[in-house]
């Protein structure tokens, strides 16, 4: 199950909205086929493992990450391919949340003699499908934050200069991260002052999404977020037609309501999950740091950390904050990285809501 979740990851970044999931068929104590999910739409893994042995999987055991689906979705359902290659057992990690499926492929096998058992690696299998469990249990997008702080909390000088407070090692990761996720995020004061191009310079994985915050539409399509390199939504509350249609030719406009806080994240969330974005990585600014936390809408966070001190200067969220620590959103570290770069070093720590 170890090697089932190996592979898994490798779809990390291509599977929008589907799972991670991974496959490995033994038989006579040998693994004889691997497979995984790769990408949105292609084979699931059990069938990518299987049609590199079919025939020949008669009386083997496949250890796979999610339960074996039961319905037709984009691919025939994986247990109809199991059957018909007569394994023998079917060891899964966890079973699929999705109310199509939910234990009912379980049930099919197990109506046709095969073998099932259920929980091995289960924590590390819910950990590592975080994504697709969050999506299917509070129907959004799941949400990382992303930001970078001096060893005092602040992001950016009192002037709001931030190139760079971290070293270039670190942004190097950072740009590894944009290849795992489906979509990232900026307001309008972020594309209007740093104009990012937002793209996966890493050479690992795809170019996200660029998810533009834009209430008045006041970005214009000579940014570089609305270059060719990859496709841009704006969310806007704007009803400015003409700022629109100038628009449309480089990006999809999606109109949303407001209040006194801002766009409304919640009808945000709910057209990127509509669109197949399942993980969403936050990068700013403050201001959309701080919409997205005082929301409670953030699962995940990347922080980078430079051994600097500014004493004044922007933080993460320079709203009101809170009165009481009972009320704070706790998150567990869960791994940090040391980036070096001659005598210049980078702390990351990753956390994860708790």
């Amino acid at each position: 199950m170890k090697r089932a979740l190996e592979l898994a990851e490798l779809g990390r970044g291509f599977t929008k909205t589907n799972p991670l999931v991974g496959a490995v068929v033994v038989k006579n104590n040998k693994i004889i086929a691997e497979g995984y999910h790769h990408r949105f739409g292609d084979n699931h893994a059990e069938v990518d493992a299987l049609n590199k042995v079919s025939k020949m999987a008669e009386g083997a055991t496949m250890y796979v990450t999610l339960e074996p689906c039961s319905h037709y979705g984009k691919t025939p359902p994986c247990v109809d391919r199991i059957i018909k290659e007569k394994l023998k057992r079917v060891v899964v990690a966890i079973k699929d949340p999705d109310e199509r499926v939910s234990g009912r492929g379980i049930e099919i096998l197990k109506k046709e003699g095969i073998d099932v058992e259920v929980g091995m690696l289960e924590e590390e299998a819910k950990f590592q499908n975080r994504v697709f469990l969050l999506n299917k249990s509070k129907k959004r997008p799941f949400i990382t934050l992303k930001f970078a702080t001096t060893l005092d909390g602040k992001i950016a000088t009192s002037s709001g200069e931030s190139k760079w407070i971290t070293n270039s090692t670190s942004r190097k990761d950072s740009h590894i991260l944009r290849g795992k996720v489906d979509g990232i995020l900026v307001g309008k004061n972020t594309a209007s002052k740093d104009n990012p191009f937002l793209t996966n310079r890493s050479g690992e994985g795809d170019n996200p999404i660029r998810i533009l915050l834009d209430s008045e539409l006041e970005i214009n399509s000579n940014y570089n977020i609305y270059n060719s390199e990859a496709k841009t939504i704006v969310f806007t509350s704007s009803s400015d037609f003409e700022k629109r249609e100038k628009l449309i030719e480089s990006c999809e406009v999606v109109r949303v309501s407001r209040d006194e806080k801002g766009l409304n994240l919640n009808e945000i969330c709910d057209e990127l999950l509509k669109r197949d974005i399942a993980h969403i990585l936050v990068e700013g600014g403050s201001e959309v740091h701080s919409s997205f936390i005082r929301a409670g809408l953030v699962d995940e966070i990347y922080h980078y950390i430079a051994p600097k001190l500014l004493g004044g200067g922007k933080s993460v969220d320079d709203g009101e904050g809170i009165l009481n620590l009972s009320d704070s959103l706790n998150f567990n570290i869960i791994s940090t990285k040391k980036f070096r770069w001659r005598h210049f070093n980078t702390w990351s720590e990753r956390c994860l809501r708790g």
